[in-house]
């Protein structure tokens, strides 16, 4: 069974939220570590895909994420900077059209 692309959306921009909110000192390091999850997922992934399957990419597992959002200084954030890194790299798929899923054809 798909992830249901719209409680993944959601739980992104949950996550963008969360670090948006975020103040500084603790700003500069989610970023960081957001940036180092959202590189990953590009070489992971590469450049052609629906958000479906980013959807089943992120129901399939994300401890990697986690681990290295960790690494580059997330702390106990890790989990929303893996949200905010797949919404920020959910704005490349095919079928993205604003926060919303659109046909393609």
């Amino acid at each position: 069974m798909p992830y249901a692309v719209e409680n993944a959306v959601f739980q992104w921009e949950e996550g963008e939220r969360r670090l948006a909110e975020a103040v500084p000192p603790e700003h500069a390091p989610l970023e960081h570590a957001a940036a180092a999850v959202l590189d990953e997922l590009r070489r992971r992934l590469g450049g052609s895909f629906s958000l479906a399957e980013l959807a089943d990419f992120y129901a399939a597992g994300t401890d990697w994420a986690t681990q290295l959002a960790r690494q580059h200084g997330a702390g106990r954030d890790g989990s929303s900077v893996v949200d905010a890194a797949f919404a920020r790299y959910a704005r490349a798929a095919v079928d993205y059209a604003g926060g919303r899923r659109y046909e393609i054809g």
